[in-house]
């Protein structure tokens, strides 16, 4: 171990980790299982906090960091893992956060995916999204899917990432990584450039603009597989954020191409495990024409609706997902309560089961 901080990673490793906080002004800080757990150590400055993370910063970036405050980059320690790193100002001075990158990609059995997940491999062209908060596990489950891709069919595989997390070894495919402010100045300049490299998918590691998202639908709309990650919970939001990014005179357009191009929405939630761990509580969408219908019309509220009747195709509800958890007695109900979409028809189930649920209880959104 070459660095001061890759003490602090080993660490943060052995103890099962997720993720380790630096915040001038505080100890370091662990998260664990979802939870926040300080660690004994020394309340850092800034003089301590640059002499533990300069050195592992590229020299560019740490520039623009001290100029803008804010920078992402990965970082990893041999034989160890490697790391998501983000940078960031604050009030009383610097701040970092780490995530762990598993050195080994998971696969979608060990993620516990719904087998219906296993259906995206075989996609051909069109728009497939991965959706979700924060933290909530979309570049591990994308992972999972390019790597069954990667070795079960030929294909150019180009992802689009800022930073690269997981790192994919060629198999029957060709992948080309590019990392975004590294290979490209931004999404948007790496998605035009990905379309004339010959690929047959492109993963764009966040939909983040108007311009980027339109790009994505007009790549999928030339008959190539285009993956997409955006920060929303389910997949009717999923529709309302990528339609409402567009001025209302195109979102009607914008519509059309979006109910002839995509192919499914997996949303995702990350909850506390009982016993330890966390455990995703995942959304399935597979478009079919009604669906498609839907959008077209601009009624994505019944969406939900829609989904509850597509059990057959392997399609749940991000509440139905939830209900199972609790059910297989996984998670907590209070924390499913927490993770409802609907949590007034959540809190009658529960109720009907003989849960103790107040009425007057105030959950976040």
């Amino acid at each position: 171990m070459n660095n001061l901080i890759d003490r602090f990673f080993k660490l943060m490793v052995d103890r099962g980790a997720s993720d380790m906080h630096f915040s001038v002004g505080r100890p370091p800080i662990f998260r664990s299982s979802g939870r926040i757990e300080p660690i004994r150590f020394r309340v850092f400055d800034d003089a301590y906090f640059t002499q533990l993370v300069e050195p592992i910063t590229p020299a560019h970036l740490w520039e623009e960091y001290v100029r803008s405050g804010d920078v992402d980059y990965a970082y990893e320690v041999e034989g160890l893992a490697r790391f998501r790193c983000n940078l960031f100002k604050q009030e009383r001075g610097m701040g970092a956060v780490f995530r762990v990158i598993p050195s080994k990609i998971l696969t979608l059995e060990t993620l516990r995916m719904p087998k219906a997940v296993h259906n995206i491999v075989d996609f051909r062209s069109g728009l497939m999204l991965v959706t979700g908060p924060t933290g909530s596990g979309k570049s591990t489950t994308l992972a999972a899917i390019i790597n069954e891709i990667n070795a079960t069919r030929k294909m150019h595989i180009v992802t689009l990432e800022d930073p690269i997390e997981f790192v994919h070894q060629n198999q029957m495919s060709l992948v080309s990584q590019r990392e975004v402010h590294n290979h490209s100045r931004s999404f948007r300049t790496a998605l035009k450039s990905a379309v004339r490299e010959d690929p047959d998918l492109i993963l764009v590691g966040e939909m983040r603009d108007q311009e980027t998202i339109e790009m994505a639908l007009s790549a999928a709309e030339t008959g190539l597989l285009v993956f997409g990650t955006l920060h929303t919970n389910s997949a009717a939001k999923t529709m309302d954020r990528i339609i409402n990014v567009f001025p209302s005179d195109r979102q009607e357009t914008i519509r059309n191409i979006l109910a002839s191009v995509l192919k499914g929405v997996v949303s995702q939630q990350l909850l506390r495990r009982k016993g330890g761990g966390r455990v995703a509580a995942v959304e399935i969408l597979f478009c079919h024409p009604g669906i498609s219908s839907l959008i077209r019309q601009d009624k994505t509220y019944q969406i939900p609706g829609a989904i509850q009747q597509g059990v057959a195709m392997g399609m749940i509800g991000m509440d139905a997902s939830l209900r199972r958890l609790v059910e297989d007695d996984v998670i907590e109900t209070s924390a499913a309560l927490e993770k409802a979409l609907d949590k007034d028809e959540f809190r009658n189930w529960l109720k009907e089961r003989g849960v103790d649920v107040p009425d007057d209880v105030e959950l976040p959104e």
